[in-house]
């Protein structure tokens, strides 16, 4: 009789260890918060890239037009 009990417990007990560990089950979970951090990084990181692509543009066009006036004034001496 007490051999049935201890094969009865033991029993019982892997079934609860199975059910606790989920029977080796992975699962992919979304993080809304992550990606909705992630999607704000990325458009700051697009405007701030158009941004300076915008004021390098400007800085060469001024440069430009200053090497353009030296080559003129260099052409009249």
């Amino acid at each position: 009789m007490k051999n049935v009990i201890k094969i009865g417990f033991l029993a019982l007990s892997f079934g609860l260890f199975a059910v606790a560990c989920g029977g080796a089950k992975t699962e992919t979970a979304t993080d809304s918060t992550a990606t909705a951090a992630g999607a704000s990084i990325d458009s700051a990181a697009q405007v701030a890239t158009s941004t300076v692509d915008s004021v390098a543009e400007a800085a060469k066009a001024t440069v430009d037009s200053a090497a353009k006036t030296v080559d003129s004034a260099a052409a009249h001496h």
